[in-house]
């Protein structure tokens, strides 16, 4: 179906009659037309929530309401529309989803008007938990994880250990459900799809920078923690590093549709030493013996270590016939020996394993802003499927 029904006609009209320009402009950005939601509706919303007189609970209500729409495409619209505010918007915009106690209830949502409905159902449905669990996550740490500062004076960067080790799993989730979004190119045949895809890339890449920032944090502190705290930290790593295949998926798709190389983040796998690192550690603050591989492997990798283990070589025999050998200078007694659990040696070594996997930049150093920027990746795919949104 192309253009605006009779149906998208009808409802503007009631709301100019009503005098809402705003859920006129709803209903506008989110007809049934098989094309993003257009710009001019677009910057109109968003200014809206600048304005100050303006009802953003009316404005968040006429969205939910095109949300619970039959067709797939008013409903896909009204997600965009939603997203786009989320990012672009005023925070109060933000603010007043993030207080609701639900948003969008579409876990079984199903258009039955054709075959192209039932594929594209399936992805609104897991569009809107998307959407659910990014309002949550705003609920849950008073600010947007997209939207916030990256970088060494970032939020994620220079947050407390106990913060941090609450905020960390919050955002794991919302990568998590982004992730969930399991689209593949072949998939990607609309504007509509086109145009959530983009945004969902634009919000992983500011999502990761974040992750990244957080866990370069918890890296740096990690061995000035607690136990309990340390057992917690490990596991986020861990979960950080399963996550980097399936980032890494999301971007070769991206790649896959046209966007610029360029604007998508390559992404190097961590050191093994530096997971091992981080569980001895803990290890040893548990009280666990060390692993003898390990403790062989880490042993011989060091040269002092491999100058002790190697054996003593002989005294040069006498030459036959002659003079005996003067004895030499008394043995020097062994140096004390160091417990292998001793947590100090174990915990600076751990650390400086750390601190280079760190300088050898395994982890992102992301310019978050770099694909929000004119000429990024919004840029070079506007008229990608058929339609233009600027994202």
């Amino acid at each position: 179906m192309s253009g605006q029904t009779l149906t998208d006609r009808i409802a503007a009209a009631q709301y100019s009659l009503t005098g809402s320009e705003v859920s006129r402009a709803v209903c506008k950005a989110t007809t049934h037309e098989q094309t993003p939601p257009k710009k001019k509706h677009m910057e109109y919303l968003i200014q809206a929530t600048q304005e100050t007189n303006v009802n953003v609970p009316q404005m968040a209500d006429t969205l939910m309401e095109r949300a619970g729409n039959a067709s797939w495409v008013v409903v896909f619209k009204a997600l965009i529309t939603t997203h786009h505010l989320m990012v672009h918007g005023n925070e109060r915009f933000m603010q007043f989803l993030a207080s609701r106690n639900t948003l969008f209830n579409l876990s079984n949502f199903l258009d039955k008007t054709g075959s192209h409905g039932y594929d594209m159902s399936t992805f609104i449905r897991r569009y809107s938990r998307y959407l659910n669990e990014k309002a949550f996550a705003y609920r849950q740490m008073a600010f947007d994880f997209v939207r916030v500062k990256k970088g060494a004076e970032g939020v994620m960067r220079t947050m407390p250990v106990e913060k941090l080790l609450k905020g960390m799993p919050t955002l794991q989730s919302q990568i998590d459900a982004l992730l969930d979004f399991d689209v593949h190119a072949k998939d990607l045949d609309n504007g509509v799809i086109n145009a959530c895809f983009l945004l969902l890339f634009k919000d992983l890449i500011k999502l990761y920078a974040c992750y990244n920032d957080g866990i370069i944090n918890l890296l740096e502190k990690f061995f000035q923690m607690k136990r309990s705290q340390c057992k917690d930290g490990l596991e986020i790593y861990k979960r950080f590093l399963t996550r980097m295949t399936r980032v890494s998926e999301f971007f070769k798709i991206a790649e896959q549709v046209g966007i610029d190389k360029n604007d998508i983040p390559e992404l190097t796998q961590a050191p093994e030493s530096l997971l091992e690192s981080l569980e001895t550690h803990l290890n040893t603050l548990e009280g666990k013996k060390p692993s003898p591989t390990k403790d062989a492997t880490a042993n011989n990798s060091s040269p002092a270590a491999a100058a002790a283990a190697a054996p003593a070589k002989p005294a040069p025999p006498a030459p036959a016939g002659g003079p005996p050998a003067r004895p030499g200078p008394p043995a020097k007694p062994p140096p004390p020996s160091v417990t292998p659990t001793a947590p100090a040696p174990t915990a600076a070594v751990a650390a400086a394993t750390t601190s280079n996997a760190l300088d050898d930049g395994f982890l992102l150093d992301l310019d978050p802003m770099s694909s929000s920027s004119k000429g990024g990746a919004a840029a070079a795919v506007t008229g990608w499927g058929g339609g233009k949104l600027t994202v």
